[in-house]
This record gives C-alpha cells, structure tokens and sequence, in this order.
C-alpha cells in the first residue's frame, strides 16, 4: 500500500462523504488534491465515473421526490454542452477554467449571504444556459455541479426534492461525458484500474454521507451547499 494511495483514499472517502450529503462537490472537493497523486485528465475522467454510479445509488431512496418535467431543458442543454467540453479535455490546459469557475461561485455565495440571490429563476432559456455550461465544464473539468446547483436552488424545492431531481440529472449528465472521453480515448485502462482500487473507500464516504442527510433540516442544508460552493470557490481560485 502505497503513500499516494493512502491520501487518494483519503482524498475520495472525504469528497464522497460531501457527495453523500449534499447530492454534489465530489469533483469540486476531490480534484483540489487528486492531481497531486495522479494526471488530472485521469482524476477527472475517474470522478465522472464514481458521480455517474454513486448518482443512482443516491437517486434510490429519493425517488419518489423526483420530478421529471423540471429537468428536461437542463439535460437537453447539457447534451448540447458536452462536446465542447471533453474537446477543452482532450487539448486545452485546465487552470485558467478553474480559476474562472472559482470566481463564479465566489460571487455567486456572496451574493447568496448578502441576501441578494434570487428565489426564482424561470424559463426554459434559463434552464438550457444552465445545462450547456453544466455539460460544457463537467466535459472540462469535471466540475458538471457548480451551474446546476445553483438554478436548483432558485427553484424553492424541498431538500429531498432538491437532491433527488439533482441525482437524477447527474445520472443522465455523466453518462454523456463518459461517452464522450470513451470516444476521445480518455477513458483508459489506468482508469479503470483505478476506479476498482478505491471503490472500498467511496462507497464507505457515501453511505456516510447519505447516513448524514437524513439529519439535516432544510435551512442547514441550504447553508451547507453554499458554504460547500465557497470553500470549492476559493480552492479554485488560489489552486487553479
């Protein structure tokens, strides 16, 4: 057992645990310290594959609180969004994106604890932008949440209802990418070496995290997803 095995353990049990929780931030939290361990193209293609099964595993209980007609625009944008994104993948250096996505949930957390973020956004324009820039950064850098859970907050659901329609946007959302580095010939034997060597400890962080939902009332579990967005904001931004 390897040193880098050990803190890419650690570094997947602790993103899991956030993903079990909150529905999101496994790439957000995981790939400030994964590239550390391995090639980020190969973290990034790791992650989507974890979020593509851990997404259904979450979306199970959550189910009946799942409403379909509210995410079709977004999938739909995130269909159209995706190719552009495993292009930047395949050819283009990731920080000067990451920085960029860590200015944005910067100020979007601001203006959230300024009271200033609004309680609505609607309209089908509204839900496609937010799918293209999903699909467009998840195929990136495997940051799909950021943009989503954002206009999901705006939509004044319930916690479950948040996570549940979230799961289920992220199942569709990460099967598209994962075609997509299938087809750019990103998705390698090392990675799926890899996805078999820490499968033990992602499973043991999302099912405490899951264990960890069930016990916070809607007010906290809002101010944890934005919290989750600043910290992931201000990774970004210094780290890049």
């Amino acid at each position: 057992m390897s040193a880098s095995w050990v803190l890419g353990a650690v570094v997947i049990f602790g993103a899991h645990v956030v993903f079990g929780l909150a529905g999101f931030g496994v790439g957000l939290v995981a790939m400030a310290f994964l590239p550390f361990v391995m090639t980020p193209a190969t973290a990034v293609v790791l992650l989507t594959v974890y979020a593509m099964i851990f997404a259904a595993v979450l979306f199970v209980p959550l189910r009946r609180e799942f409403t379909p007609r509210a995410i079709g625009a977004l999938l739909l944008g995130s269909v159209l969004g995706t190719p552009a994104g495993v292009w930047i993948l395949a050819v283009a250096p990731a920080p000067l994106v990451n920085r960029l996505i860590g200015l944005m949930l910067v100020i979007v957390v601001t203006v959230e604890f300024a009271g200033k973020f609004p309680r609505r956004l609607e309209g089908t324009r509204w839900a496609i932008g937010t799918g293209v820039l999903s699909g467009l950064l998840g195929g990136a850098v495997g940051l799909p949440g950021p943009p989503v859970v954002v206009w999901f907050a705006a939509q004044d659901w319930s916690a479950r209802t948040f996570k549940a329609n979230l799961q289920a946007f992220f199942i569709v959302n990460q099967a598209v990418i994962l075609a997509g580095y299938w087809l750019a010939g990103l998705l390698t034997a090392e990675v799926m070496r890899l996805t078999a060597a820490y499968l033990a400890p992602a499973l043991a962080g999302i099912l405490l995290g899951m264990s960890l939902f069930n016990r916070v009332d809607p007010i906290r579990f809002r101010r944890i997803v934005f919290a989750l967005l600043f910290v992931s904001g201000a990774i970004l931004l210094v780290r890049g």
